[in-house]
């Protein structure tokens, strides 16, 4: 069950990215989503205490490619000082999913880089189903994980860019006890139109130049923005009876609900007002580890109700 309810989450978000242009009929100056969104607690297990995460890569990812995600992941924690990300940042963003945990009697879990675990032979072959995410999954740890797979982009995913960008769910119960994982695909050759978005010209509605990537790799921003959403929908709906809109087949989650919302004023095929470094022209939201930028995706914020970008 939860690791049907969060593909169908991360289908509603693939098909936004992919087909958020066909709702451009409404007034541009009209916002993606207008009515309240509520989040519902389904009183199920959360994460909870220090979470490892952990990423297996799946194929030939160079290694400046590892370093903007291992560095994104490190960005969900707030560094000690006198090493504070500057504002906006990754980690302000994560804690609008902190809120969540208000409305229960976990605490919220406290993400740390775990263990990188290389698969460059592809041992399961080029073309990858459900079963094989999670068989690829159950390489990092056996509890108290986020079990990372990122796949290269040369490698086919079932439902990759025509349904979704990723996806997350959980492993059965073991006596070893139980991991949660998310799967995430690079897109740049295979859908970067899709799951790439505003980094690449969409497939779909107005042609408008995309965006440049914060870290010059459309692929790998494109796979952050994914990674993002999933690891949002991890720790607030892990097994699928957590914090979410609708039936839990077919649930709305914390960052599902908005996507295609990256900053104040966005509407089908705008993105939203995005900050722009000076030096590269890149477009960003949020400033992370090791002096990097981001592009994260907006939230639902459990005390308005509504989409809320960093910022």
């Amino acid at each position: 069950m939860a690791a049907s309810s969060a593909a169908f989450a991360a289908c509603l978000l693939a098909c936004a990215l992919l087909f958020q242009m066909c709702v451009a009929s409404r007034k541009l100056t009209a916002l993606v989503q207008d009515q309240p969104i509520t989040m519902t607690y389904h009183k199920g297990a959360l994460l909870s205490g220090r979470i490892a995460v952990n990423l297996i890569w799946y194929g030939n990812f160079s290694a400046p490619q590892r370093a903007v995600i291992t560095d994104f992941v490190s960005s969900l924690s707030t560094p000690p000082s006198p090493q504070p990300q500057p504002e906006p940042s990754v980690a302000s963003w994560f804690k609008t999913a902190q809120k969540y945990y208000a409305n229960s009697k976990a605490r919220f879990p406290a993400l740390s880089l775990g263990q990188h675990v290389l698969d460059q032979s592809y041992s399961l072959g080029k073309r990858l189903g459900e079963k094989d995410l999670i068989r690829l999954a159950a390489r990092g740890s056996p509890s108290r994980a986020i079990n990372v797979v990122l796949t290269a982009d040369d490698v086919a995913v079932d439902g990759f860019c025509m349904s979704r960008c990723g996806t997350h769910g959980a492993s059965p119960r073991s006596r070893a006890g139980r991991f949660a994982y998310v799967w995430v695909g690079n897109p740049a050759t295979q859908c970067p139109g899709q799951c790439a978005w505003p980094y690449h010209q969409p497939v779909y509605g107005p042609q408008a130049a995309p965006l440049t990537p914060p870290n010059g790799d459309v692929g790998v921003d494109g796979m952050v923005i994914s990674l993002a959403s999933m690891i949002v929908g991890t720790v607030t709906n892990p097994f699928g009876n957590g914090f979410f809109q609708g039936d839990a087949d077919a649930p709305l989650e914390a960052a599902t609900a908005c996507a295609g919302v990256y900053g104040k004023g966005a509407y089908p095929g705008y993105a939203g007002s995005l900050l722009v470094d000076p030096a590269s022209g890149a477009s960003y939201n949020a400033n992370g580890a090791h002096g990097r930028k981001y592009l994260v995706p907006a939230l639902v914020d459990p005390d308005t109700s509504a989409c809320s970008t960093v910022g």
